[in-house]
């Protein structure tokens, strides 16, 4: 049998009105309303009014008042609760369940004035439930339809749509098109990001080196509070996350096909990437991105803000846990046969004047198992392989700069698969007028698929001619000169500027695959 701790203390009134309350136009929700009410309930007894004014019904940890009312009834200073309705108490079904099981546990009750029904019975708790199941689906549909009039109107015009103040942003209300919104102004920060995506393009530069600038110049960067952050506490992550950020682009039909190639949903016509625009990213509620035009001027120019990007990508590529201490290689090497990647490990002698080196195929560990867990390849003839294939590169790209060759044969057959493409669809487009109404959806399927296709092959395309036009081999030519004398990390670093993956296996040897 439960006990209870039985007291007289005095009445509590517990009042709350939400922020979507007040778009009801339902005047006994009011804070007034509901407390002169309770009052009549209560008469001459000692009271004490508990107010939560613009606060959700959603939890109890976001309501002062009610912590304290618990806390109040936790000490015995509180014999019973009367609210308007049930609903103020709790929209959260299993939280008011939890509520009430602990508050009948001191004695104290809670008195509802518009559900007229005794809760000491069980079928008066069975109504009182009914009631607080249908406050939540309420709460959850309006929530619902708050998402919903958001992602519409992120969807219909390109105006800042609140939350967190952008660095190098300030808003300002604008009338655009007949409607009213916020819209994002360049602010004196502004320059200091141009300078960010600047000096990430070079490859010379690291992220470490934009948040000594930011230091050296006392820039600071804005919280999400609004409030600013002095550059000390300035992460890599801020930093990443800012040059991330599609919101400074100016955007133009490059970045339209950039935005193809990742398969975001593009809401605006190429012809709206007019290269002065920045963009909007926000997620469905499938929790797919889409990009939208906003009324906001860009900062970064598409040339730079791209290379940034494919600097990035590349970097997720070979994700650094640490510094290189065995091997520039560490991240690249791969095997052709399982895809894993090939783990160089070291041993010393106990002295650890003398080191040995293995290469080890993860892929040997996999469910299918690679054939092989120890390859014979010693680390330093991997080494030198690729060194000279980099070396090798460095004088193509030298030799068909000077010469201007035509098209490598890897971008002409992007071409040719993406004319053949083209052509498949006009083939298809054309039996339409003919097709009854399973060869119609047969068609739609079909075309749907080769202009996906099609998008994959024009982005790599693109990004293909942004390498080819952005690429100067100096700042990687004249480190090359000089490799004895750099350090693991830097080579690791030159390395990561040119290759994308090194292939190896002791019966094909090394094979380079490069990014540049």
């Amino acid at each position: 049998m439960r006990t209870t701790k039985q007291t007289n203390g005095i009445t509590a009134i517990y009042v709350r009105r939400s922020v979507s309350d007040s778009f009801k136009g339902n005047n006994s929700l009011s804070i007034n309303a509901q407390k002169e009410e309770c009052i009549r309930f209560v008469g001459d007894a000692p009271y004490q009014v508990y107010c939560d004014d613009g606060r959700s019904g959603k939890d109890i940890e976001h309501r002062p008042a009610f912590q304290q009312m618990m806390s109040d009834a936790r000490e015995g200073i509180i014999g019973r609760i009367v609210v308007k309705k049930y609903d103020r108490f709790s929209r959260n079904m299993r939280e008011y369940l939890n509520i009430t099981d602990e508050l009948d546990r001191y004695g104290v009750t809670v008195y509802s004035l518009s559900e007229p029904f005794n809760t000491e019975t069980k079928e008066g708790r069975m109504m009182r439930n009914n009631l607080l199941n249908f406050a939540e689906f309420e709460r959850e549909t309006i929530a619902a339809r708050v998402a919903d009039a958001y992602s519409t109107k992120a969807r219909e015009t390109g105006f800042f749509q609140g939350g967190r103040m952008y660095y190098g942003y300030d808003s300002e209300r604008r009338t655009i098109n007949g409607k009213t919104g916020s819209v994002l102004v360049p602010s004196e920060q502004a320059e200091s990001v141009r300078i960010a995506f600047r000096m990430y393009q070079n490859p010379e530069h690291s992220l470490k080196d934009i948040i000594q600038y930011f230091k050296e110049n006392d820039i600071v960067t804005r919280r999400t509070s609004g409030q600013y952050r002095v550059h000390g506490s300035v992460s890599e992550s801020h930093v990443s996350l800012l040059l991330e950020s599609m919101l400074y682009v100016k955007a133009d039909k490059e970045v339209y096909a950039y935005f193809q190639s990742q398969g975001y949903e593009i809401i605006d016509g190429v012809e709206a990437y007019d290269g002065i625009h920045g963009v909007f990213s926000h997620k469905d509620n499938e929790g797919k991105t889409y990009v939208k035009i906003g009324y906001h001027e860009g900062l970064v120019d598409s040339a730079v803000w791209l290379a940034v990007q494919d600097r990035k990508a590349h970097n997720k590529a070979f994700p650094k846990n640490g510094k290189p201490k065995i091997s520039w290689l560490i991240g690249f090497i791969k095997c052709p046969y399982c895809g894993y990647g090939i783990q160089i490990n070291a041993q010393h002698n106990k002295t650890r004047t003398k080191t040995w080196t293995y290469l080890i195929d993860y892929g040997f560990y996999s469910v299918g198992g690679c054939h092989k867990r120890t390859l014979k390849t010693r680390l330093p003839e991997v080494e030198d392989a690729v060194y000279s294939a980099m070396c090798e590169k460095i004088k193509s790209l030298e030799v068909a700069k000077r010469e201007d060759e035509a098209p490598d044969a890897e971008t002409e057959t992007l071409k040719a698969e993406i004319l053949k493409l083209d052509d498949d669809i006009q083939k298809l487009m054309d039996k339409l007028p003919d097709a009854d109404e399973v060869l119609f959806a047969y068609i739609q399927k079909r075309v749907k698929e080769f202009h996906k296709t099609k998008s994959k092959l024009e982005g790599k395309l693109q990004l293909k001619a942004r390498k080819q036009k952005a690429i100067d081999s100096k700042p990687l030519a004249d480190p090359l000169k000089d490799w004895d004398k750099l350090t693991i990390e830097e080579k690791h670093n030159i390395a990561s500027m040119m290759i994308e993956a090194v292939y190896l296996s002791d019966e094909d040897g090394v094979h380079v695959e490069f990014c540049i």
